[in-house]
């Protein structure tokens, strides 16, 4: 911090010095007989900074918001693979580890949706229950062809559930680099000083202007705050995907027990 900081102190006597001695060696003809040459540019140079950080940094959270939103719906779409699989596997196994997929997903939205909003974190008991569905496909004997192709389809959806889960755990940690943050506020105080630099008189359309100046900025400023955390933010990222999952399980359960009340 400390470098970063004599960096930005070098920059700033480095400028001075170049317009000191530059002042020294240019003709007296390219001299203004007034600073408001320099106070213009220097605000449109302010106005650019200030711009290009917002840009950069709400894009920056706008693609983890998307990244992090696909991930459940990859996760989302393996439990609805292993609850279709489970579907055709014998009674037993079948109850089983639909049971448990059901009480995975219904664990994602309720409990550890609160923990990541709070902690930052996944859930230790989602994790135990997803543990307990893994041993369970895993437990499966393999001697008929069938369902040793269920069984298989089961472990690769879990594979694909068991990665985006890890992907979500690092998206629950996530959170804008300080230094981001740093130059966003720095900027912004640039910014709110340009309003005594650029010398504008005080009067009440000019209060009122830079009162309407201020609400933009902290418009801005709030909306980036809400933006970042994806699950933990003001714009966390929606239920939906595992919501749909939820519905799909009943859908595939009450085709199974209509098929199953059907004459052959």
């Amino acid at each position: 911090m400390a470098l970063r900081m004599g960096v930005l102190v070098l920059f700033a006597v480095v400028a001075v010095v170049v317009f000191l001695v530059g002042d020294k060696l240019r003709p007296k003809s390219w001299r203004h007989s007034d600073d408001e040459a320099s106070s213009t540019m220097v605000l449109d140079l302010v106005n650019m900074f200030f711009a290009a950080i917002v840009a950069f940094v709400v894009v920056i959270l706008w693609q983890q918001y998307d990244t992090a939103h696909a991930h459940t719906v990859s996760e989302a779409k393996g439990l609805v693979t292993v609850y279709e699989a489970a579907n055709d596997l014998p009674d037993d196994y079948r109850i089983q580890i639909q049971g448990l997929t059901r009480e995975y997903t219904k664990q994602v939205v309720g409990d550890e949706w609160d923990v990541m909003d709070s902690e930052r974190r996944l859930s230790p008991d989602a994790q135990d229950t997803f543990d307990d569905l893994r041993s369970t496909v895993s437990a499966i004997p393999g001697t008929d062809p069938d369902v040793k192709a269920l069984q298989d389809k089961a472990d690769t959806a879990l594979d694909a559930v068991a990665e985006a889960r890890y992907d979500r755990a690092l998206d629950a940690e996530y959170k804008l680099p300080g230094f981001l943050y740093i130059a966003l506020w720095f900027g912004t105080g640039m910014l709110l000083l340009g309003t005594v630099l650029s010398g504008v008189m005080v009067t009440k359309r000019s209060v009122l202007m830079t009162a309407l100046f201020g609400l933009v900025i902290g418009g801005v400023i709030v909306a980036i705050y809400q933006l970042d955390q994806p699950f933990a933010g003001g714009n966390t990222v929606s239920k939906e995907a595992y919501e749909l999952a939820m519905s799909r399980f009943q859908q595939i359960t009450s085709s199974s027990t209509v098929g199953a009340l059907l004459p052959r």
